[in-house]
């Protein structure tokens, strides 16, 4: 059996595995799920065959291995728009460019491998299609990573736009309240409204301080480095409680209701898990119904996973938005822009993933019109474990 009629006769086989020698190769704490490791594949492999069968002059195959298209074609195209939304995808998914590569290293190993393995009779056409298989591979891993990178770099763009909207207000009232403060050193008459001013300054100093937090927190845990922990005994209920009240102050025309539940004692980093609470109601305030209450949940009836839930009514996050709800970079400028609150990166829902991943737990989020908006947070009781 040729190469070409082994791969379309055998793409499951492959699939199978491919993904057993991809999970050897996957970085360390790279969150994978098995429907996520081959979502493309089938489609890149069927692309590979296809192009693998068109006609191929001598200078289509001289421009391919100096990483260019050659006269491209129908197949060619497939393949490339195969292979795009495949790399398009890996960034959506949080994966790092380097597990991309891995994948196809995974890929063209995992071909060869199990066609050996057959015992295909020799054919003088075999080096041949070896070579225009490694070239189909090669020309997809290039479209991937072309995607990749362009994606990023799409990200960035927005991210650094959104910061930059962000840092306007506070560091413009910061710059208007110092200049009142310094009119008002020489102008008695404003000399009783030098304390406002300076509290404005503190306040929004403050703000920028929380951006620039995010942007760190975000930089570092982009890089594939979990957010720094300092675990140590810890009451849930307490934390809740006190976020709610810190809640409540910072907006007195909602209502924030907590109810607690078991026991919420365990091991974790107290301020990262306010920092995670008090993103979750501030999101659900601001995208909540205003008149209906804002209600947190701590759960820990189980013996070893707690459950933080903040639930709010209103209008429902649209379904194509609930995928990506936890990474502000992948849904797009429009849905960025939608649901973020002035002051904010619209890195809080990020940061709460995050802040569940380092504790080894989990964030999700759910939404219907029937039951409101859920965002759940699941930890296991003892960080250390």
């Amino acid at each position: 059996m040729r190469l070409t009629e082994f791969i379309a006769a055998n793409v499951e086989p492959v699939l199978v595995e491919w993904e057993k020698f991809a999970r050897g190769v996957w970085p360390e704490g790279t969150p994978v799920e098995p429907e996520e490791l081959r979502d493309s594949a089938a489609e890149i492999l069927r692309a590979v065959v296809a192009e693998m069968g068109t006609a191929q002059s001598l200078h289509e195959q001289q421009e391919k291995s100096a990483g260019r298209r050659g006269a491209g074609g129908t197949e060619s195209d497939r393949l490339d728009d195969a292979s795009t939304v495949h790399g398009a995808d890996r960034v959506g998914s949080g994966m790092p460019l380097e597990s991309v590569v891995a994948e196809y290293r995974a890929l063209r190993a995992s071909v060869l491998r199990l066609w050996r393995a057959g015992r295909p009779d020799p054919d003088p056409r075999d080096l041949d299609d070896v070579t225009r298989f490694n070239e189909a591979v090669d020309q997809s891993l290039a479209r991937a990573v072309d995607s990749f990178g362009r994606r990023v770099d799409e990200s960035r763009r927005l991210f650094l736009a959104v910061l930059g909207h962000d840092l306007r207000n506070p560091l413009a009232a910061i710059t208007l309240s110092a200049k009142l403060a310094r009119v008002s050193l020489t102008d008695p008459s404003k000399r009783d409204q030098l304390p406002e001013w300076l509290t404005q300054i503190v306040d929004s100093a403050k703000a920028a301080g929380v951006l620039l937090k995010d942007l760190i927190d975000f930089t570092g845990s982009s890089m594939g480095v979990r957010l720094p922990l300092a675990p140590g005994p810890a009451s849930l209920g307490t934390l809740c409680e006190e976020v709610c009240r810190e809640t409540h102050a910072a907006f007195p025309d909602r209502q924030v209701r907590c109810t607690c539940a078991g026991g919420l004692d365990g091991v974790w980093d107290a301020h990262r898990l306010r920092q995670a609470i008090s993103n979750l109601l501030s999101n659900a305030i601001q995208h909540g119904a205003a008149d209906e209450p804002v209600e947190l949940r701590a759960d820990g009836t189980d013996a070893d996973t707690v459950v933080v839930s903040v639930r709010n009514a209103g209008t429902p996050i649209p379904a194509d938005v609930l995928p990506n709800i936890f990474d502000p970079l992948v849904r797009g400028p429009t849905r960025v822009e939608h649901r973020r609150r002035p002051g904010s990166i619209g890195l809080g829902l990020y940061i709460v993933r995050e802040v569940a991943a380092a504790h080894g737990g989990t964030a999700s989020l759910a939404s219907t019109r029937e039951t409101g908006t859920i965002a759940t947070v699941r930890l296991p009781r003892d960080v250390r474990k």
